[in-house]
């Protein structure tokens, strides 16, 4: 087919597909159209052949909105929170069908906030009262927007970071109305700085959290003990954005990350950080701290604009269940943080044996954290790693399995770590992995 003559009317294209489909004749009229405009533009631009014709081009687009495009896959990369596979993996629950009493009180009968399903549960929790919003970027334009609009909200020029997909600080600051006033230098800022830079127009103290990089070598910044001091002496607020959100204390695993806890503690009257990281739950944002200071971001226009939904409140009023409880084995995220290394080694050992009719061995590698948490840190781990003649293939007929297969490719070899890997999964997995080799 390669002139306007030989293109298919639309009925005649119908005609072919509808007894295939159960779909509604107007979805495959419509889609028959979008394909025939789409041929007819690049045959006008010079094109003289096609490698599908259109009644091929129109089955694939039918077959695509029939099918769900969100589906589960088995990460095997290693990277606990892999920010293009959804980040942290959610416990398990069941969402409410039907109705719920989202915003209804059951025993007065009258209406009631959605913030009733979580404010418990964070103050147990953090020791302070808080609010969830849809993530930790909507806190922080928040905050800022009510806290510090038209005035001054001085920061190192050292966190002035990025946070992802092109959202900087900056940026953030200047949408919400609040004027940047840097201090310090990228590598060294002193307690000073802040306090010279304190003026009338100061409306709060802003300290970012580097939970996406590291600056190594001659760096320092003051404690957060020494900037709330700071902050009380002029009668100012200090927030802390703390991004990564961990509740558990990581240090024996080797992780220095701030506490949620422990910076409220230490003085910051208001914190924020994101759910889908350390705290291993749903995508959302959460501020807490001083109760005048959480009510009046609450009651800012723009809160409602970023409120979450039902399902999210209740994905995330079970992760917070389980980190009140210390329940860390049920949220996935930190069960693989603390899995054992000698578990690794005997799964891979077990599912090395299953795929030993190809050039299979286990050897210790890393995993890494991710999802802008513990930048430049990595745990040890235990690989499969697969010799095929080629790599690319490989990974992408893993990826094409019925339950997908998200692999590494590390010096030319196919890498399965198994940290990220699910116990219930691994049968699956052994499955795709033949299935790929023949």
């Amino acid at each position: 087919m390669n002139s306007f003559q030989d293109l298919p009317s639309v009925d005649q294209v119908v005609r072919e597909l509808q007894p295939e489909n159960d779909l509604p004749r107007e979805v495959i009229v419509n889609e028959v159209r979008r394909v025939l405009t789409a041929r007819r533009e690049a045959l006008k631009g010079g094109a003289q052949a096609f490698a599908k014709p259109v009644e091929h081009l129109v089955r694939e687009r039918l077959q695509m909105l029939s099918s769900p495009s969100l589906r589960p896959v088995i990460n095997a990369t290693g990277v606990i929170l892999h920010t293009n596979l959804g980040r942290a993996p959610l416990p398990v629950f069941e969402p409410v069908s039907g109705y719920c009493n989202l915003e209804y009180e059951l025993e007065s009968g009258k209406r009631g906030k959605r913030d009733a399903h979580i404010a418990p549960l964070l103050e147990a929790l953090l020791g302070k009262p808080g609010i969830v919003v849809n993530n930790n970027a909507a806190a922080v334009y928040l905050v800022l927007s009510e806290v510090a609009a038209g005035r001054e909200v001085i920061v190192s020029r050292g966190e002035l970071i990025e946070i992802g997909d092109g959202f900087r600080i900056p940026e953030i600051m200047a949408r919400s109305g609040a004027i940047l006033r840097e201090v310090g230098t990228t590598n060294r800022t002193r307690l000073d700085d802040y306090r010279s830079a304190i003026s009338d127009q100061t409306a709060l103290i802003l300290r970012v959290h580097p939970s996406n990089f590291r600056v190594s070598g001659f760096t320092s910044r003051p404690d957060l003990k020494d900037l709330a001091a700071l902050a009380r002496e002029h009668g100012l607020p200090i927030y802390e954005d703390l991004g990564s959100g961990c509740v558990m204390d990581l240090r024996p695993q080797g992780f220095d990350e701030p506490l949620v806890g422990e910076s409220l503690e230490t003085g910051a009257d208001l914190v924020s950080f994101s759910c889908d990281k350390l705290l291993g739950g749903p995508q959302a944002g959460i501020i807490a701290g001083r109760a005048e200071l959480v009510q009046r971001v609450r009651r800012n226009p723009m809160y409602r604009a970023f409120r979450v939904d039902k399902l999210i409140l209740q994905s995330l009023q079970i992760t917070l269940r389980h980190a009140l409880m210390q329940n860390w084995q049920a949220i996935p995220a930190l069960r693989m943080i603390l899995t054992p290394l000698d578990d690794l080694r005997r799964r891979a050992e077990r599912i090395a044996e299953q795929i030993s009719e190809m050039p299979v061995q286990i050897r210790e590698s890393e995993s890494a954290i991710g999802g802008g948490s513990t930048p430049g840190q990595v745990l040890p781990t235990w690989v499969i790693e697969l010799s095929v003649t080629d790599p690319v293939a490989f990974e992408q007929h893993l990826r094409e399995a019925p339950l997908p297969v998200i692999a590494r490719i590390e010096r030319d070899k196919v890498l399965l770590d198994l940290r990220t890997v699910r116990p219930e999964d691994e049968a699956a997995l052994t499955d795709s992995v033949k299935a790929a080799l023949n």
